[in-house]
């Protein structure tokens, strides 16, 4: 079992940045990929990043360019470092990992874009 825990959502004005963090602790060794999906009210959950064991990255286009995922393998976290936040951004963004048989979620932490 793996488990997840993310921090660092909040409030924050448009154009303003953000950093979301993932600990992760249990079977750390099973997981291949870490990432982070994004769920906004009344609609469905979105890929936003991901980046693999090896250390490389892939993100949505709606992000690319604003958004940088990377890992601090020592502490087994994940980040997600968010500018230039867009109203459109606000969700509750999920941190994940995936292993050959599971995939793994965390509880969710709110991010709101907002003036």
């Amino acid at each position: 079992q793996v488990q997840l825990v993310e921090s660092g959502g909040g409030l924050v004005q448009p154009g303003g940045s953000l950093r979301l963090s993932c600990a992760a602790s249990g079977s750390i060794s099973s997981i291949n990929v870490m990432g982070w999906y994004r769920q906004a009210p009344g609609k469905q959950r979105e890929w936003v990043a991901s980046i693999a064991n090896g250390g490389s990255t892939n993100y949505a286009e709606s992000v690319l360019g604003r958004f940088t995922i990377s890992r601090d393998n020592a502490k087994n976290t994940v980040y997600l470092q968010m500018n230039s936040l867009k109203p459109e951004d606000t969700a509750v963004y999920y941190c994940d990992a995936r292993s050959v048989l599971r995939h793994y979620w965390g509880q969710g932490t709110q991010v709101t874009v907002s003036s």
